[in-house]
């Protein structure tokens, strides 16, 4: 078996530097785009908040508390889990796993009963702005129905007195740019990862220079890592200029670990990069490539990994088919690191998801590419 030549590997690797800054690859957007666009739009995202997954803290069981919680439970728009432990809340609110959680607190039944405005606390997760703010309105209507049908019930010229008071977490000020600008993070990273790689080895077919290069003692493993770097480092350039401008210019709270951000970064970069050698390796014709790059890597990341529309409300084969795309890992990594911190349930296992998925590719990529024309 012969070993691997840092030589050749590096001389190649030259040579494909000088090739980027010479000839820059364009992308070219297919007459297939605006139909799966259309797919997509049409069948695969809901814009509905429904089902919204909640919390209900009850820190007491009287009658008028049981009441108001029955009338979270009996509502179309939230998936409620009932409980008396906040902490237990805090963290599946944390984890991602609920999107509010409401606190009926101990002294509600007897501020009710005293005509004394009764608060319960709506804890809110920020890091969806939308859903957030349609959980807030659909809460607050339920209150509101549950206060005036109390009030026909006790046949009351007026309505209870609830004072509804609403926290966001992660996101206080509801803003979608703090959001969307570390979610974009993703389209872009997949943009430079995905469509770049995608066309530099059907380019070399297409341009003839690949039987030359089969007859050069390069090994396979040596070309696709020299063909990866110059694009792996034009990826983690890319993202530190966007993470600079986000902070630095628009103020996007960062609270997370920049390690654990070019950590992940990387591993994205390596899943993205090879599954755009994968396609350039197969299909050996840059028209081509670039239509399925932009089909498997641009579109998935801006429509398919939560960074826009959120994944619970799409059918489920299409969030079964979220699954398969490393930027659906990607995109709740940044979120987290981003506006809520090093979440380390959270990031690890989207971590060996995005790894796994890396190895796949660079597996299947170094099988399929080989140096036979008849391959």
């Amino acid at each position: 078996m012969i070993s691997f030549s840092f030589q050749r590997f590096f001389a190649y690797l030259k040579k494909e530097t000088k090739q980027i800054i010479r000839d820059p690859s364009t992308m070219l957007i297919a007459f297939v785009l605006p139909l799966l666009m259309i797919f997509i739009f049409g069948y695969g995202v809901s814009l509905d908040a429904n089902k919204i997954r909640i919390g209900l803290v009850m820190e007491e069981m009287d009658e008028e508390a049981r009441s108001l919680a029955s009338a979270f439970l009996s509502t179309s728009y939230f998936d409620v889990q009932t409980g008396n432990n906040t902490h237990l809340f805090e963290k599946e609110m944390t984890r991602g796993r609920l999107r509010a959680f409401i606190t009926i607190p101990q002294n509600f039944s007897s501020l009710l009963i005293e005509g004394t405005p009764s608060p319960i606390q709506i804890l809110l997760d920020g890091s969806e702005p939308n859903t957030a703010k349609f959980t807030l309105n659909y809460a607050t209507g339920v209150v509101n129905t549950w206060m005036a049908q109390r009030a026909i019930e006790k046949k009351s010229s007026s309505p209870l007195l609830i004072n509804p008071e609403p926290r966001v977490w992660f996101n206080s000020a509801l803003k979608s740019r703090d959001v969307l600008l570390p979610g974009s993070i993703a389209t872009i990273m997949s943009l430079i990862g995905t469509l770049l790689t995608a066309l530099v080895v059907a380019r070399e077919w297409e341009r003839g220079t690949m039987e030359t290069i089969m007859a050069t003692p390069l090994r396979i493993r040596e070309m696709l890592l020299a063909k990866l770097v110059p694009y792996f480092c034009l990826g983690l350039g890319s993202m530190t200029l966007c993470v600079t401008i986000s902070i630095l210019l628009f103020d996007v709270p960062f609270r997370g670990s920049f390690f654990v951000l070019f950590l992940a970064t990387s591993i994205f970069l390596l899943a993205s990069l090879g599954q755009g050698l994968l396609i350039s390796s197969t299909t050996r014709n840059q028209f081509v490539s670039s239509q399925i790059a932009i089909m498997l890597g641009f579109l998935p990341a801006f429509v398919l990994s939560g960074f826009i529309y959120e994944i619970t409300s799409m059918p489920w084969p299409i969030r079964a088919l979220t699954y398969l795309f490393p930027p659906r890992y990607f995109v709740p990594i940044l979120q987290s690191t981003f506006l809520s911190g090093t979440l380390w349930e959270l990031i690890l296992p989207n971590l060996f998801a995005m790894f796994l998925i890396a190895l796949f590719f660079f597996l299947v990529t170094t099988y399929k590419t080989s140096k036979r024309l008849d391959s």
